[in-house]
């Protein structure tokens, strides 16, 4: 059975692409943090409040598996990345589009994950965190618009 991919408004192909840079930009600057404490240090609170980064960067929630969450990220960034380029968008294979859908999906269930993590567990928030949780979330409401009639799940809103 073969399947076709239906085109996606530019809109979409633009603002994907566009978030997924900012993620990765977000996601290579918290790894180089992971690795470098003055970096975090001297760029976001560290301090007693509600937002510490050092505290969540450095917490046992940091790890997932003995795996830095911060390198899991920028991994899942440069895969959207690629995904959501104008040469991923124009991809003809049917199953390279249900991944990114897929992965933006599994990777906004780990955000609440990381989000119960900063704010019951840990009880510091980061901001770099929380600008990246945001662009994935965003990332999941514009694939959710558009991925559904390209995958031809559900019909064109034209027809």
């Amino acid at each position: 059975m073969s399947r076709t991919v239906q085109p996606v408004p530019r809109w979409a192909v633009i603002t994907t692409f566009v978030l997924s840079l900012i993620g990765l930009g977000i996601s290579i600057f918290l790894t180089i943090s992971h690795f470098d404490n003055a970096v975090i240090i001297n760029s976001c609170s560290t301090g007693g409040g509600t937002i510490n980064c050092l505290a969540v960067t450095t917490s046992a929630q940091s790890y997932l598996l003995g795996i830095p969450v911060a390198i899991l990220g920028l991994g899942t960034y440069l895969v959207m990345t690629a995904l959501n380029s104008p040469w991923g968008w124009r991809a003809t294979n049917y199953w390279l589009h249900v991944a990114r859908f897929v992965i933006a999906l599994i990777s906004m269930l780990f955000v609440f994950w990381l989000l119960y993590a900063e704010l019951i567990i840990i009880n510091h928030i980061c901001e770099y965190c929380t600008a990246v949780h945001v662009v994935t979330f965003a990332l999941l409401i514009v694939l959710t618009v558009v991925s559904p009639t390209q995958l031809g799940w559900t019909r064109s809103r034209a027809e």
